[in-house]
C-alpha cells in the first residue's frame, strides 16, 4: 500500500485520493470540534488535534469496496502495523502522537471491519498500541455518554495509535489486553502481579453500550 503523511500537504493528498478527502473533513469538522452530545467539554478527540499539528497522521487507502476480503483487509492491517512500528522508531518525541489510518472507501460490509479488528487486536495491543474500528453506524458507546457513538464515521477505517491510560474500557474482555494496559500504565508492577490484576479485572460479554459504564477516569483526568 502507498502510505502518505496526510498533513504534510493535505491538498495534494486529497487530490491523489479523492475518496479519502472524506477523512480530512471528518477530522477537521468533527473529531477536533466539541459536540453537544459528547458528555464533556473539549473536542471529540483531543489526541487528533495534536496528531494533526505535529504532522503525525499517516494514511493508506485500500480500494475495492465490498470486494475486499477478510484476508486482504487483514494483510492491510498487518502492513499498517509494520509501517507504524517503523515510523515510531524514527519519530523521536513525536512518536506518542503517531497514528496510522487504513481506509476502505466503498465498503458497506462493516462486519468485515469488526472481524478483522477482533482478529488482529491482540497482536497490536501486545505492543502497547490500540486498533480502532470506525465505520458508518458503529454502535460502540462513548466514554462519557452511552448514546454518543464516537466510532460512527463516514468512512470505514481501521486505525492504529498509542495506547492511552483512558483506554481501560476497551480492553476489559481479555486478560492479555488488560495485562498490556497495565504494562503501559503501571510498568513498575511485577509481571505476575500485573497478570493477576488483569485476570481479576477481566469481564466477558461486554456490550457495545457498556463502554460508558466502564469508564474509570474523571473529567479532570486526561488521556496520556
Amino acid at each position: 500500500m502507498a502510505w502518505r503523511n496526510v498533513y504534510d500537504d493535505p491538498g495534494e493528498w486529497a487530490r491523489r485520493n479523492p475518496d479519502a478527502a472524506v477523512l480530512i473533513r471528518y477530522l477537521g469538522d468533527h473529531l477536533v470540534q466539541p459536540h453537544p452530545e459528547l458528555g464533556r467539554d473539549g473536542p471529540v478527540c483531543p489526541f487528533v488535534r495534536h496528531t494533526m499539528a505535529r504532522h503525525s497522521l499517516w494514511a493508506a487507502v485500500v480500494p475495492g469496496g465490498d470486494e475486499v476480503t477478510v484476508e486482504a483487509m487483514t494483510a492491510a492491517v498487518d502492513d499498517a502495523f509494520e509501517v507504524y512500528r517503523a515510523l515510531r522508531a524514527e519519530a523521536g518525541q513525536d512518536a506518542r502522537m503517531l497514528t496510522c489510518v487504513t481506509s476502505f472507501p466503498g465498503l458497506t460490509r462493516y462486519a468485515t471491519i469488526d472481524t478483522v479488528h477482533l482478529a488482529r487486536k491482540t497482536a497490536v495491543v501486545r505492543q502497547g498500541l490500540m486498533l480502532g474500528q470506525f465505520y458508518p453506524g458503529c454502535g460502540v458507546s462513548g466514554l462519557w455518554n452511552k448514546d454518543f457513538h464516537p466510532l460512527d464515521a463516514p468512512l470505514p477505517m481501521l486505525v492504529i495509535r498509542k495506547m492511552m491510560n483512558t483506554d481501560f474500557p476497551f480492553l476489559v474482555e481479555r486478560t492479555e489486553w488488560l495485562y498490556s494496559y497495565l504494562t503501559q500504565v503501571a510498568p513498575d508492577l511485577p509481571r505476575r502481579l500485573r497478570w493477576s490484576i488483569a485476570e481479576h479485572l477481566k469481564m466477558t460479554d461486554v456490550a457495545d453500550d457498556a463502554i460508558t459504564d466502564l469508564r474509570v477516569h474523571s473529567a479532570g483526568e486526561h488521556a496520556r
